[in-house]
């Protein structure tokens, strides 16, 4: 009985509540006219997590389009996930990501159209399925700059696998945050909303969509399964929430070498040939948070008992391939050479920009500037490590022992070792491929 009477009431709710985009601080945020954060909240006691019922919850989940239809579960624990059914499903690779609204790199563009017609055939799958199961986490762990997550979904076992990817978070984090991503997983949903976007075989697995202005992410089949094409299009959604709360969203690592933390941007392929780096590394994962609390992994680490926000950087360290013979194994940079080759993300004549390889809705030259500003203003020093010793990719022990030379404070400022042709004709290069990226470029930037 109450259950129909709040399904009738969930519904009214959902029609009386208009939705609409309002732009705050860099940050598409979705708002609605009826505050259900607030309704959560004040009803948070009435919750009976054991039985599914939760009258707050439900009216959360109608103001984001999700009628519950008979019993919603809260925030359960990985063994309460597994007696409801869930299993670790085995890695997918290559999932088709489509994200709306980036500015740089990344997969195919999806229209506001088309992922407002997938929004809303998946809100009313997961209306029609008997168990709806509902996960909290974050992304970072920076007190100010993390972004809270929601997760709606028909399945248990998707749950389990993002419950390995996002930090836990308290129940009420959600409904005190002003920008929350949600998530919505519809695994059973039927191959029409693949066919929707003409994917074909591509989609075999299902797709995952995701609208930076919306703040969402839809994922459908067993598309939850790609661990790597989920972060990516997690790390899309909360970069501007991270940059709109004054954290610099960063495409780095984070090394520990004894007491110090250091930031380091190397692409994939340098961290799978180094052994040594690998090992220690707080996660393999990109995605930091540096902001003035200290620096924290958007995802969880390799040892999810350990801290997940850690001191600021004692220095910063960029990888380069160049077997030119221009770059020595190890320079010394200034902030604005830093910046510079940030910007670039030079690898063996191509470049990737800020190290981003996935989406970014970010302007990459503001990134750069505000990194450029943290490392002048916290005095950190930042070196360039040459991965191709004359052709050769170094090893992880060779890496490891450049990195603790970094911290003798005797490394020379980068002077080119190479004759003054190719030092022009790399430089040239440089310039010629970031005069077209960016139009303009701070003076204070350089080789």
């Amino acid at each position: 009985m109450r259950s129909a009477l709040l399904r009738r009431l969930s519904r009214a709710v959902l029609a009386s509540s208009s939705p609409s985009i309002s732009f705050t601080s860099s940050c598409y945020c979705r708002s609605y006219a009826v505050s259900a954060p607030l309704v959560e909240d004040e009803a948070q006691n009435q919750s009976l997590r054991g039985l599914g019922v939760s009258y707050g919850l439900n009216w959360a989940l109608a103001a984001r389009g999700v009628i519950i239809k008979d019993k919603s579960f809260h925030n359960l624990q990985k063994s309460e996930l597994q007696k409801k059914g869930a299993i670790t499903v085995e890695h997918l690779a290559t999932v088709p990501l489509y994200v709306r609204g980036c500015t740089s790199g990344g997969g195919p563009e999806i229209s506001n159209a088309q992922f407002g017609k997938i929004l809303k055939q998946v809100t009313s799958h997961i209306s029609s399925v008997s168990d709806v199961f509902v996960q909290d986490g974050v992304i970072g762990s920076s007190p100010k700059c993390d972004v809270k997550v929601r997760v709606i979904s028909d399945n248990p076992s998707a749950m389990l696998s993002l419950s390995n990817i996002l930090w836990e978070t308290p129940s009420r984090a959600i409904s005190h945050d002003s920008c929350p991503l949600t998530v919505y997983i519809a695994s059973s949903i039927s191959s029409s909303a693949m066919d929707f976007l003409r994917i074909g075989s591509q989609a075999s697995n299902g797709f995952a969509a995701a609208d930076v202005e919306r703040s969402s992410l839809i994922i459908c089949g067993k598309a939850f399964a790609d661990a790597t094409a989920v972060k990516n299009a997690l790390a899309a959604l909360a970069a501007p929430v991270i940059f709109a709360r004054e954290g610099l969203p960063l495409s780095a690592r984070l090394l520990v070498s004894g007491d110090s933390v250091i930031l380091l941007f190397a692409p994939e392929d340098t961290i799978k040939k180094c052994a040594e780096l690998f090992k220690s590394l707080v996660s393999v994962d990109t995605g930091v948070i540096l902001s003035s609390h200290g620096t924290a992994p958007f995802f969880q680490t390799k040892d999810s008992a350990a801290s997940n926000l850690l001191k600021k950087p004692s220095s910063v360290i960029f990888a380069t391939a160049d077997s030119t013979g221009v770059f020595p194994l190890i320079s010394k940079l200034s902030p604005g050479q830093a910046a510079y080759h940030f910007l670039a993300g030079y690898q063996e004549g191509k470049f990737v920009p800020a190290y981003i390889k996935g989406p970014s809705p970010i302007d990459l030259l503001e990134l750069a500037k505000a990194l450029f500003l943290e490392l002048i203003e916290n005095e950190i020093p930042s070196f360039l490590i040459n991965v191709s010793d004359s052709g050769e990719h170094i090893t992880g022990k060779e890496y490891m022992e450049l990195v603790e030379s970094t911290f003798s404070g005797k490394l020379s400022d980068s002077k080119p070792n190479a004759s003054d042709a190719k030092v022009a004709n790399l430089k040239g290069r440089y310039k010629s491929f970031l005069s077209r990226k960016f139009h303009y470029l701070p003076e204070e930037f350089f080789f």
